[in-house]
């Protein structure tokens, strides 16, 4: 942890205060850059295995694969073979993994009832990862969206989310993933005070080891697209989600919902999405100084993939340098589908 925080930006000493540099010729910018083992040494921030967090998206069955046609190369995958390949991404030095239901249609109930059941798929995902990897992370999702026949992060009554009623029920299935083994509790809904709520529940459960990670700014995006068909909720949204979500323009009011979430006992924050919002990763990481991650998003995701199948783009220089964009922004890690290709190539070097 101290070498990786000795390659961080520093942010103490401001420009203000700096040397300034003595003119050309005493000063050659490019005398640091002219070969890999001097731009490596003076390197402003790293890229790691342990820098991931990597999404897996689970279905009922065994031994099957199901392709997200909007994200080429990602799959959704019965409990044992997540298993295995949890098994990989733990041979990588990849610390955690975020676990993602795909559920039947029939479960999906206005009431999300499902959701809590200690028997669900993602419950029986989580005890099977952790009895065979222990050593590694499991982080889950808290919000309704994949068990509402609504397809909304909360209850809907008549044509309203209802924000205490759906904290509620985000404690109950909170809960039941704690039960379960999860390490790291991800609510992703974006209600008013359910941090507050799920950390008092968490530690009057006796599970006042289970980290959360919130999205604590998560905005109303349109990179979600591709995440609703691998879980099945493409199609099922009525309306949208501007009510509860964050507006795309808004850049003050993510610092309020972070200083929220953090004073209710948020361990971590999340931004999301993640390009197209690094000024908010940098002003949050700036201004609170904690564990800060950001979601590279499904769009950001297909976005790459695309432009590198048509040729545009080439693919492995690109992901990496997304990647980096990330850590030079203040990110302590991030979600990415491209974990296990990425962690792999840089196992190789």
């Amino acid at each position: 942890m101290a070498e990786k925080a000795i390659r961080q930006p520093n942010r103490k000493c401001p420009m203000s205060q700096t040397p300034p540099n003595p003119s050309y010729p005493r000063t050659r910018m490019r005398r640091t850059r002219q070969a890999p083992w001097s731009r490596a040494m003076v390197a402003e921030a790293s890229l790691s295995a342990a820098d991931f967090i990597w999404p897996i998206f689970v279905i009922e069955g065994e031994n099957r694969i199901e392709p997200v046609a909007s994200m080429p190369g990602v799959d959704r995958v019965t409990i044992d073979i997540a298993v295995r390949r949890v098994e990989e991404a733990a041979t990588l030095g990849i610390p955690c993994v975020a676990l993602f239901p795909n559920i039947d249609a029939s479960l999906r109930t206005p009431g999300c009832e499902e959701a809590w059941n200690p028997d669900n798929l993602i419950c029986r995902a989580t005890r099977a990862i952790k009895a065979a990897v222990p050593e590694i992370g499991v982080m889950e999702d808290v919000a309704l969206d994949p068990y509402n026949a609504l397809g909304h992060d909360g209850i809907v009554v008549g044509d309203q989310i209802v924000n205490d009623l759906s904290v509620e029920a985000l404690v109950k299935q909170a809960l039941v993933q704690a039960e379960a083994g999860a390490n790291i509790i991800g609510p992703s809904d974006m209600m008013d005070g359910r941090i507050g709520a799920l950390r008092d529940a968490l530690e009057a459960g006796g599970h006042e080891n289970v980290m959360l990670l919130s999205y604590a700014a998560k905005y109303a995006s349109a990179f979600y697209g591709p995440f609703r068909d691998a879980v099945g909720a493409a199609g099922k949204l009525t309306g949208d989600k501007k009510t509860y979500q964050m507006d795309p323009l808004n850049s003050d009011e993510a610092m309020r919902e972070v200083a929220l979430d953090l004073s209710e006992g948020a361990d971590m924050v999340m931004v999301k999405p993640g390009m197209p919002y690094l000024d908010i990763c940098r002003r949050v990481k700036d201004e609170f100084a904690v564990p800060t991650f950001a979601y590279q998003t499904s769009g950001e995701y297909a976005m790459l993939e695309a432009a590198a199948a048509n040729g545009w783009l080439d693919r492995d220089t690109v992901t990496l340098e997304a990647l980096s964009a990330f850590k030079r922004a203040g990110c302590d890690g991030m979600l990415s589908y491209y974990a296990v290709d990425v962690a792999k190539r840089l196992a190789a070097r």
